[in-house]
């Protein structure tokens, strides 16, 4: 064998070795990936699930105020209709590299949240409403709700900025980009969040 032929077999040994490695490599990121974005899928089930929870309470909620003389018509009202809008506002996993589709999720569900919000607030105005033993059942379930959906949020957030960290870094970027794997949107504060909320006596 020749000195010449040694060394182009050396050569492409090398090539070979090199070729091998940077697709193991490859494979092992894609794979990472794919691990990161199925935990934010997951989180996002939890989300949906607390929602879900937080909905399927408010038929009662409503019935019930509605079952007290004089209660104002337009906030229960508020609360059905902020609900209606959720319904059909429905967001899935493969929308959640979608900003503009997750924000009007978000819009929707901070509208119900403000709704309902307001209902407790109104109904501290019936005292019969007050000591009414389905109500406070219903408003202390529904209040774990609303810190579970916080927990949730929380969660899906750190679970996204994981999974957006690890899809941005050099080199790893590059099989995100040729995976198709795109950045995920997060939960924001809700509007007006920022502000100091003003207490009258």
């Amino acid at each position: 064998m020749s000195k010449g032929l040694k060394i182009g077999l050396g050569i492409l040994g090398v090539v070979i070795v090199l070729i091998i490695m940077l697709v193991s490599w490859a494979t092992g990121k894609y794979n990472a990936f794919v691990g990161l974005n199925e935990g934010v899928k997951g989180s996002w089930s939890q989300v949906e699930n607390v929602y879900q929870r937080r909905s399927d309470l408010i038929p009662n909620l409503v019935a019930t105020v509605k079952g007290v003389a004089n209660f104002e018509k337009e906030t229960y009202t508020a609360v059905t209709e902020a609900r209606a809008k959720v319904g059909q506002m429905k967001i899935d996993a493969a929308q959640l590299d979608d900003p503009e589709a997750f924000a009007k999720f978000q819009r929707a569900q901070d509208g119900l949240s403000g709704a309902l919000q307001r209902l407790l607030v109104v109904s501290e105005n019936y005292p019969q409403l007050k000591a009414n033993e389905n109500f406070l059942q219903l408003q202390a379930q529904l209040e774990g709700s609303e810190n579970r959906i916080t927990v949730e949020r929380q969660k899906f957030n750190t679970v996204v900025q994981n999974y957006n960290t690890a899809i941005k870094k050099f080199p790893g970027v590059i099989v995100a980009n040729f995976g198709g794997f795109r950045e995920k949107a997060y939960f924001q504060a809700s509007e007006g969040a920022d502000q100091t909320p003003k207490v009258e006596f």
